[in-house]
């Protein structure tokens, strides 16, 4: 019996695995040491004005990334910090939550961040991030407003503002009493040619929805509602915007307020019957934060109860701020807006979910709509 004898290792790949194995071990040990969070210890004891000055001491600089899907979408945000808190400089750059926490985390790989603090739609990432040691715990002024299921218990995070996804009609183009409230209510074939929608595979949260109308109607009602000529777009305010610009005259995939003025071009109204999306819009400010004080100002600010009922249209996180529009406590309606942090984390759905609504609607079509593009933003 002839004996083999075995081939030549392949100088190349070895040498590929040589060189491959320090940046392999150093991944290693990053995923298995991670820096742990260090839980605050304590609620915030300074005042806002003491903050303030603190703030003022490190540079008075801020840069915070906020999930959005139009330019400059806080740019009122902006100025009420400025007018509050004279001498600071801050920029709030607006994009898709899914752009924000994948340029927050080449940021953190290059070993520089330039975000300070993140307010996203993407919940999944706080918990990551918060394992793998990249976040600083802080207890802003009035913490224990807020309510519990609404927060880190160790501080690393917590929910800024409540928001609900569903019905905007334009009453312009349609009367109240027969605008669209439940899902099957936009099959109506009146509707036919008049419907904007947000192209599920596009938007987690708009896929949530989606997938919340599959379970209660299958699949097929996909198939009806694709011949309804639905215009299919990117972003939710877009979405809004279409209806109350008198494009289309429906949406459910938009967000609202319960109190619109008299002049306003769209409604936004709750269903019926059918289950709703909520989730409270969450922040967290990095360890690596340059401006930490300036960071623990904007969260202590925007925690605030005057900053909180200054900007909340739908409910609040705060226990002691009532929904705009005297709708009564979010307990009282068909959502809960816990669940969707739950859909959050299964990542291996929510791609399946994706690819699913794509095969059946087509690829998601158009620039970003915010415009934002590049790893860096802010020259600070």
């Amino acid at each position: 019996m002839t004996r083999q004898t075995p081939p030549a290792p392949d100088r190349r790949r070895l040498l590929g695995y040589a060189l491959s194995a320090p940046v392999l071990l150093a991944a290693a040990r990053l995923k298995a040491d991670p820096v742990p969070l260090r839980p605050a210890p304590d609620v915030e004891t300074r005042s806002l004005d003491d903050i303030h000055r603190a703030a003022l001491a490190e540079g008075g600089k801020l840069v915070v990334y906020a999930g959005g899907d139009i330019p400059n979408a806080y740019a009122g945000v902006e100025r009420a910090f400025m007018a509050r808190f004279p001498g600071m400089s801050i920029k709030i750059v607006t994009d898709l939550s899914k752009y924000h926490d994948a340029r927050i985390d080449l940021q953190l790989a290059r070993g520089r961040l330039e975000a300070d603090v993140a307010v996203l739609q993407t919940l999944q990432d706080f918990d990551r991030w918060k394992d793998e040691g990249q976040l600083l715990a802080y207890k802003p002024l009035d913490w224990d407003a807020i309510a519990p299921g609404y927060k880190d218990p160790d501080g690393a995070f917590a929910g800024i503002g409540v928001i609900a996804f569903s019905n905007s009609y334009n009453p312009a183009m349609i009367a109240e009493g027969e605008a669209p409230r439940d899902a099957v209510d936009y099959l109506d074939p009146r509707l036919k040619g008049r419907i904007v929608l947000t192209y599920p595979h596009d938007d987690d949260a708009v896929l949530h929805q989606f997938d919340r109308i599959v379970q209660s109607h299958g699949w097929d009602y996909m198939e009806r509602l694709i011949r309804q000529d639905v215009l299919w777009i990117r972003g939710t305010v877009p979405a809004r915007l279409a209806v109350g610009e008198g494009k289309r005259a429906v949406t459910f995939t938009a967000s609202g307020t319960f109190a619109p003025p008299a002049n306003a071009t769209s409604r936004f109204i709750l269903p019926r019957k059918d289950v709703f999306l909520s989730w409270p819009q969450t922040g967290a400010i990095f360890r690596e934060a340059r401006h930490k004080e300036a960071a623990r100002l904007y969260v202590s600010w925007m925690a605030s109860r005057d900053a909180t009922i200054a900007r909340t249209t739908q409910w609040s996180v705060r226990r002691d701020v009532p929904a705009a529009g005297n709708v009564g406590p979010i307990g009282n309606f068909n959502t809960d807006p816990l669940r969707f942090r739950v859909f959050m984390k299964d990542r291996t759905r929510v791609e399946r979910l994706k690819t699913q609504f794509e095969h059946i609607i087509g690829p998601a079509e158009g620039p970003n709509p915010t415009g934002t593009r590049g790893v860096y933003i802010v020259e600070v």
